[in-house]
C-alpha cells in the first residue's frame, strides 16, 4: 500500500513540475531601457582654447546614428558642416571640422536625440559636445517658447537664432548671414533655450527654415521676431510669433491652357476683389474682351478671351508700382465649353447657401427660367448672388424643416462669356428636422479692443460656414449648427478689412492677434450650448493635451463604470 502510494506522490510531483515548464519560458533577461553612456572625449568636453581639427567621442556600448541632418544643431552655426563617422554601429563617433573657427567662441554641439544604442534604439538624449577657442566658457543663457500668430499649434524643428547688434548690424543680415547663437525646438517642444552665450546686444528670430540654410527666405520659411534688440543676461522668457510674410506682388509668363483660356501664375499680395490689378490682353494694338477668375486652389488668373486666329499675343498687368508686359505664341487648342455643377444636390442644411459652380464664366441670367418650388409645388422666393471672380453662383432662400425642394433652370436661364446656355438642369434638396441640429452662443470676457472676427473651425482649421464680425458685441448665436467637434478663433482685425492679415519683418510688423479658446466645443443634436470664454486666457497646447487625455481617460471611466 505504502510502495502504491509513494508511486501516486511520484507521478504527481512530476506532473506538476511539467506543467510549471510549460508555463514559462527563457525570455533572455531584463529589456535594456537605458542609454549610452559616454566614456571619454579627446579633447576632453568643455575644453577652453580648443584647436583641434577632429573629435572623437568614445561610449560603454555600440551606438547608431539617426537624422543627424535633423537632430544635430551647432552653435554659432559653421559654414561647412562637420563630417560625422562611421555611420555604421561602433562604439566611437568622430567629428571632423572643416571650418576655421572664430577666436574666443564658445561652440555646442547638440545632438538632440541622434545618438542611440544599437539593439534598443535608447536615446542619448540631448547630449551636448561644448568646447571654447579662448580661454573660459560662456555660461549665459536664455529662454523663450513660440508659437504660430494664426495656426492652433506651431510648427515642429523650428530655428531659434541670435544676431549681434553691432555698428555693423543691418536688418538684412537675416537674408545672407548665419546668426551667432542658434537652437532648434526639434521635433516635440514649443519652448526652446539658448545657452553657452556671451554678454552683449542680440536680435532675436525665429524661423521654420525650409531651406535649413539657417538664412531667411520669405517665399518658403515662417518668421517670427522681436522689434527691438535684446541684452543678454536677460532672465525674461520671451515668446515668438511665427507666420508667412505676404510676398510684393509677382506674375510669370501666361501658359495657354485652351483656345479661349490663358492662366497668368503669380506670387505675392493680391486681393482682387478689393484692389483689382489692371490686366489688359492685346492683339497688336487692339485690347481684347476679357474676364479674370481665379484657378481654384492655385496661386494663378484665369483669362477668358473670345477665340481668335493669330500667332500671337500680349498681356501687361499692373498694381500700384508693379508693372510687367509678356508677349508669347498662341496655338490652335480645343476650347473650354460650359459646364455647370451643384455643390449640393441631397440634403441642403439650415446654414447651407445653395451653390453653383460655372467652368466658363456666366455673363447673363434669366430669373423667369429660374424654378424653386416645394413638396407642394408651391413657388419659394429666392435671391441670387453671382461672384463672377470664384465663378460661382449663389441662392438663398427660406428653409423649412423636413421640407423637399425642387430647383428647375430651364435652357437659357444661365449664359456664359461665349454665349453658351444651359440645358434643362433639375435638382433636388432636402432638409431636415431642426432637432438635428445644436445652438452654440458664445459670451466673450475680456476683449482687448475691437473690431474682432469670430469664427467656428473645424479640426482642419477651416471655418464651416459660422463667422461674424463685431465692432463692439461680446454675444454671438449660431443656430443650427450642424453638430460636430468646434474650435473658436478671435482674430483682432486691426485694420478693419475683416481678414486676417499677416506680419512683415523689415516693416517691424507683426501679424494681427489671434485668439484660441482652449477647449474643443463638442456640439450635439438638439443641444443648446453657451460657451464664455476668457480671452485674456491664452491658449497652451500642453494644458489642451492635459485636458483632452482627462476626457479620455474620464470616457474609459465611464464606460467602465457602465458595464
Amino acid at each position: 500500500m505504502l510502495k502504491n502510494s509513494l508511486k501516486y506522490f511520484t507521478f504527481l510531483l512530476v506532473f506538476l513540475i511539467m506543467s510549471c515548464a510549460k508555463r514559462g519560458s527563457i525570455t533572455g533577461g531584463l529589456k535594456d531601457t537605458l542609454a549610452p553612456i559616454l566614456k571619454s572625449s579627446t579633447p576632453k568636453n568643455f575644453s577652453t582654447d580648443f584647436k583641434a581639427d577632429e573629435i572623437i567621442l568614445t561610449f560603454d556600448e555600440y551606438i547608431k546614428l539617426k537624422n543627424t541632418n535633423k537632430q544635430l544643431i551647432v552653435s554659432p552655426p559653421l559654414k561647412n558642416p562637420p563630417i560625422i563617422e562611421p555611420t555604421n554601429a561602433s562604439k566611437f563617433i568622430s567629428i571632423k571640422i572643416k571650418d576655421t573657427l572664430q577666436p574666443n567662441t564658445t561652440y555646442s554641439f547638440n545632438f538632440g536625440q541622434s545618438i542611440a544604442d544599437n539593439n534598443e534604439g535608447n536615446p542619448l538624449n540631448q547630449f551636448k559636445y561644448i568646447f571654447s577657442t579662448g580661454s573660459y566658457i560662456d555660461s549665459l543663457a536664455l529662454n523663450g517658447r513660440i508659437k504660430d500668430s494664426y495656426e492652433k499649434n506651431a510648427d515642429n524643428f523650428v530655428s531659434v537664432m541670435l544676431y549681434e547688434v553691432n555698428d555693423k548690424f543691418k536688418d538684412s543680415v537675416i537674408y545672407k548671414e548665419n546668426p551667432r547663437y542658434i537652437t532648434n525646438t526639434l521635433d516635440s517642444l514649443t519652448t526652446f533655450r539658448l545657452e553657452n552665450l556671451k554678454a552683449g546686444k542680440y536680435l532675436l528670430v525665429a524661423l521654420k527654415d525650409k531651406g535649413s540654410n539657417n538664412k531667411f527666405n520669405p517665399k518658403d520659411d515662417k518668421i517670427g521676431f522681436l522689434k527691438q534688440p535684446i541684452t543678454i543676461p536677460n532672465d525674461t522668457v520671451f515668446e515668438l510669433e511665427l507666420f508667412k510674410e505676404q510676398l510684393p506682388l509677382k506674375a510669370f509668363k501666361p501658359i495657354q491652357t485652351s483656345g479661349n483660356r490663358l492662366l497668368l501664375p503669380y506670387e505675392g499680395k493680391l486681393n482682387f476683389k478689393d484692389s483689382k490689378p489692371k490686366i489688359v490682353l492685346k492683339n497688336g494694338n487692339d485690347i481684347l474682351e476679357t474676364i479674370i477668375t481665379q484657378f481654384p486652389k492655385k496661386d494663378s488668373l484665369q483669362v477668358w478671351y473670345k477665340p481668335l486666329k493669330v500667332d500671337s499675343l500680349s498681356l501687361e498687368i499692373s498694381k500700384d508700382n508693379y508693372d510687367k508686359k509678356f508677349t508669347f505664341r498662341i496655338k490652335n487648342q480645343k476650347k473650354d465649353s460650359l459646364n455647370i455643377t451643384a455643390l449640393q444636390n441631397g440634403i441642403i442644411h439650415f446654414r447651407d447657401r445653395f451653390t453653383m459652380e460655372t467652368a466658363t464664366p456666366l455673363v447673363k441670367f434669366d430669373k423667369s427660367k429660374i424654378k424653386l418650388v416645394n413638396k407642394d409645388s408651391t413657388a419659394v422666393a429666392y435671391t441670387t448672388e453671382y461672384d463672377e471672380f470664384e465663378q460661382r453662383l449663389y441662392i438663398d432662400f427660406k428653409k423649412e424643416p423636413s421640407e423637399k425642394y425642387n430647383f428647375t433652370f430651364l435652357p437659357g436661364a444661365l449664359t456664359d462669356f461665349y454665349e453658351k446656355s444651359n440645358d434643362t438642369l433639375s435638382y433636388k434638396l432636402t432638409t431636415r428636422e431642426v432637432e438635428e441640429y445644436g445652438n452654440l452662443t458664445l459670451n466673450l470676457q475680456n476683449v482687448k479692443r475691437f473690431p474682432i472676427l469670430v469664427e467656428l473651425t473645424n479640426k482642419k482649421g477651416d471655418v464651416v460656414m459660422a463667422s461674424d464680425y463685431s465692432e463692439n458685441q461680446t454675444k454671438f448665436d449660431f443656430f443650427l449648427l450642424e453638430p460636430s467637434v468646434y474650435t473658436v478663433r478671435v482674430i483682432y482685425d486691426d485694420n478693419k478689412n475683416k481678414v486676417y492679415d499677416t506680419g512683415n519683418y523689415l516693416e517691424k510688423r507683426y501679424a494681427e492677434e489671434v485668439f484660441y479658446y482652449q477647449e474643443e466645443i463638442d456640439l450635439h443634436a438638439n443641444w443648446d450650448k453657451v460657451e464664455s470664454i476668457d480671452l485674456s486666457i491664452p491658449y497652451s497646447p500642453e494644458l489642451a493635451k492635459k485636458n483632452e487625455e482627462a476626457k479620455l481617460n474620464a470616457e474609459k471611466k465611464r464606460k467602465k463604470t457602465a458595464f
